[in-house]
């Protein structure tokens, strides 16, 4: 059964779809600037620190089966995805997780900063492609300058290797018979790389990679708040006039196959959106949908950044509380069919046009 949130127009299913584990947010070895945890501009681990909490926070496996066990049984779960702060390839028991997507019949969804850590390119790809949907890579220029700017610490001439060497096992698998795993770059809208975002997708292309997905810059910090593509009128006429030759590229470069890429979450803004609504049409993908597991167990209803979902309230703890009773709880349902009532909400850079929400 799926009940239709008239007010928003937000479909409650019987249980999550998907479920994020935030499997081991402190380990990095990239500074990515705009970064919650690890940016040179972060002091969040520092001040944890000096507070009494753990100098890295890594989720115990066991943990883990008993909420996918849950999920599978809830009737509607379909992947997961292990940490998306941090890079989750470095999770010491990644090679669990994969054994209960084989065991519960999930998908893995998984987003890396494309370095492959502690295995080359190849042999991960062979570890992946078979139980994986996606694997979005974070990309974050068409040119060695403006990535490595971003991304700090990544050689973007190794970045191009290392995806070339994944698709080519990819394709290999897929041509077999076996499992189709899409690849996509993920990119961080901002004034710095915004105008190579119409080379970057030809880029893609060229590189057999199936989608470009990208979303506006959380400006965490005060460094990086004249980055926002959302900050006035003029800064968004930029970004649409970007958009659409993004949009024209697209149409005129075809993959191998002569598929269109797909260009997801890239969409013109209105003139009047800055940075505290977002038009009202725009709903949140997530809520009712999907699930965030922190490393701890806290249950969390959505992806923004910690401490601004925190204000959405506390749902329950899954090391305590099963994720049938947290789902169908007053609170989180409260929160499914009010959610608009809340400032974060009201100004989230994930919401998207209602159209684009399956």
């Amino acid at each position: 059964m799926i009940e239709q949130d008239t007010k928003h127009g937000i479909e409650k299913m019987e249980g999550p779809w998907r479920i994020t584990f935030d499997t081991n947010p402190d380990d990095c070895n990239l500074n990515c600037i705009m970064c919650e945890e690890f940016s040179p501009y972060s002091d969040l681990k520092q001040l944890r620190v000096l507070n009494g909490g753990p100098k890295r926070r890594r989720m115990s496996i066991e943990l883990i089966e008993p909420v996918i066990r849950a999920g599978a049984e809830m009737g509607n779960l379909k992947e997961i995805i292990p940490s998306t702060m941090g890079e989750p390839l470095l999770y010491k028991h990644f090679d669990r997780l994969i054994e209960m997507c084989h065991k519960y019949g999930v998908k893995l969804n998984l987003t890396t900063n494309g370095t492959f850590p502690k295995k080359s390119p190849t042999e991960w790809a062979e570890l992946l492609v078979p139980i994986t949907s996606d694997v979005k890579i974070s990309w974050n220029g068409a040119t060695k300058q403006t990535a490595e700017q971003v991304m700090l610490g990544v050689d973007f001439d190794q970045h191009l290797s290392n995806v070339k060497d994944f698709i080519a096992v990819r394709d290999k698998i897929h041509q077999a018979g076996g499992n189709f795993c899409r690849v996509t770059l993920q990119v961080t809208f901002m004034e710095m790389n915004y105008e190579e975002f119409p080379d970057l997708v030809k880029l893609a292309v060229d590189l057999g990679i199936n989608r470009l997905k990208g979303h506006h810059l959380w400006a965490h910090f005060d460094e990086i708040k004249d980055q926002s593509m959302r900050k006035d009128p003029e800064t968004i006429r930029r970004w649409n006039n970007t958009v659409g030759k993004m949009e024209q590229i697209a149409e005129e470069y075809r993959l191998p196959g002569g598929e269109k890429i797909l260009l997801d979450n890239i969409y013109k803004l209105s003139p009047g959106e800055g940075t505290t609504e977002i038009s009202h049409d725009a709903i949140c993908p997530f809520l009712g949908r999907e699930v965030w597991v922190a490393w701890n167990g806290r249950f969390n209803p959505c992806c923004a950044p910690d401490a601004k979902r925190k204000t959405l309230g506390y749902f329950g703890n899954l090391q305590e509380e099963s994720l049938e009773e947290i789902w169908d709880s007053t609170e989180y349902t409260n929160l499914v069919e009010n959610y608009l009532d809340n400032d974060l909400c009201k100004s989230c850079n994930m919401r998207r046009p209602r159209e684009d929400v399956p």
